[in-house]
């Protein structure tokens, strides 16, 4: 269908000139006033545009797309106006007029400036659109859980939110950190301003701080241009600084300067240049113990430290699992367009006696897979990933008096014990990545816990 425009003039002539000019390429509605003009746009919400003269009796062009705009707000307008009026047109795209064309109007041009205002409107209406998903993807609501540990979680969040406070969120990796953050950002008064993420861990450190604090022509090799780093993006938003832990002890001098006065430099310049953010840190390692080894500044520490807020592992939290299948499974039987409408005890009960090394991520990962993969109507115990109905059969052990941490460990070794020492076999029981695990028997070598 071809979209439709809104012409209003006063003068009979100049509006069935611009009709016809259209009409070949948009469905035309026209109007005499701005009285009339507002009645076609509330009749007809398929107005995707509307082409207003500047002086009219009556109501004004301006006073019109103020009115307009208030009614339809991602409604296109181009105003048509003589010389005498351009400084108040000019004015008006202040105002939200998206374009003005002289009269006499040129007719080629007008359909040009037409398309353009229309392609300009559809564009900012896709962002809209987007954004909203975004929100609503983000939001607190969507963070599932009713377990004590993650009522606490929201609690905070909604008590941290309305706040300028710096969050520091801690726990381990899936847990959900960066989806907090976004909470936190949407539900401020920074919610219409930029949210930028910065994973630390995955830039070395002259790189890190080129992407944080951006860097001048020539500052070094290969910097063959200006680049505007990430704190100056999120310029009156928030800034998410995941893994925070990674950073080198050099940058993080830098970091807590920012964090004291909200200004910086460029790599390559002198300049100072202040930024109007909100910091927001995650970290899935303990950052008090990083402090007593020296590899993370105390004062840094204490400055991130303002509002801190602990994400359970899911093994804490294995009340929340059956809500978490079920969010996911319906998130992904629709996406796939999939007739799976529920999972049987069995099922259930075989994911709750999972360890989730990965967490929430890893949950959410696993129904996906048995969605996408199940032929029938109901997830059942066959559809629960091999390596998933071994760990079953492996006992996790129980102790009156072991830290979660123990009890992690014992699990690993007898994962390891089940399959004769085979690491990779081992990963694949327990249901995580081989560099994870290999990190853990590190970890328990060094500690000369190792059997």
């Amino acid at each position: 269908m071809k979209p439709a425009i809104l012409i209003v003039d006063d003068e009979k002539d100049t509006r069935e000139l611009m009709a016809r000019a259209l009409g070949a390429d948009y469905r035309v509605a026209t109007a005499a006033d701005a009285e009339l003009a507002l009645k076609a746009l509330e009749a007809d919400p398929s107005i995707a545009l509307m082409l207003s003269d500047v002086r009219m009796p009556g109501a004004d062009g301006l006073q019109l797309l103020k009115a307009a705009k208030k009614m339809r707000p991602n409604l296109a307008c181009i105003l048509l106006t003589a010389f005498g009026t351009v400084d108040q047109a000019v004015a008006a795209m202040k105002d939200g007029a998206d374009d003005f064309i002289m009269k006499p109007v040129d007719l080629d041009q007008l359909d040009l400036r037409v398309a353009k205002a229309l392609k300009t409107g559809a564009l900012e209406n896709e962002v809209a659109s987007l954004r909203s998903q975004l929100d609503e993807k983000y939001c607190l609501e969507n963070i599932t859980g009713s377990s004590e540990a993650m009522k606490k979680v929201f609690h905070l969040v909604r008590q941290a939110a309305p706040t300028e406070a710096t969050v520091l969120i801690e726990g381990p990796s899936g847990t959900g950190k960066e989806l907090v953050a976004h909470a936190i950002h949407n539900l401020s008064a920074r919610a219409k301003g930029p949210f930028v993420a910065v994973e630390c861990a995955a830039l070395n450190g002259n790189l890190l701080e080129s992407e944080l604090f951006g860097h001048e022509k020539g500052a070094f090799t290969d910097a063959f241009q200006r680049r505007i780093g990430r704190f100056e993006a999120a310029n009156h938003g928030t800034i998410f600084l995941d893994e925070i832990s990674e950073i080198p002890l050099s940058t993080q001098v830098k970091l807590l300067r920012v964090l004291e006065t909200r200004s910086f430099e460029r790599l390559g310049s002198s300049e100072t240049i202040k930024t109007d953010i909100r910091i927001v840190a995650a970290c899935n390692r303990d950052l008090r113990a990083y402090v007593a080894e020296g590899k993370f500044r105390e004062d840094l520490f204490y400055r991130l430290n303002v509002v801190d807020i602990r994400l359970p592992a899911l093994r804490e939290r294995t009340g929340d699992i059956a809500l978490l299948v079920k969010r996911f499974l319906n998130e992904f039987a629709a996406a796939n367009g999939n007739r799976v409408t529920g999972i049987t005890p069995s099922a259930m009960k075989m994911l709750e006696s999972y360890a989730w090394p990965g967490n929430v991520r890893e949950l959410r990962n696993t129904i996906e897979k048995m969605v996408v993969l199940s032929a029938g109507g109901v997830l059942d115990v066959a559809d629960v990933p091999d390596e998933m109905r071994a760990s079953a059969a492996i006992p996790m052990p129980i102790s009156a008096t072991g830290t979660l941490a123990e009890m992690e460990k014992a699990k690993i070794i007898a994962a390891l014990q089940s399959v004769g020492n085979n690491r990779s076999k081992a990963a694949r029981v327990l249901g995580i990545s081989r560099r994870t695990l290999y990190r853990k028997l590190d970890e328990y070598a060094q500690e000369g816990t190792l059997p």
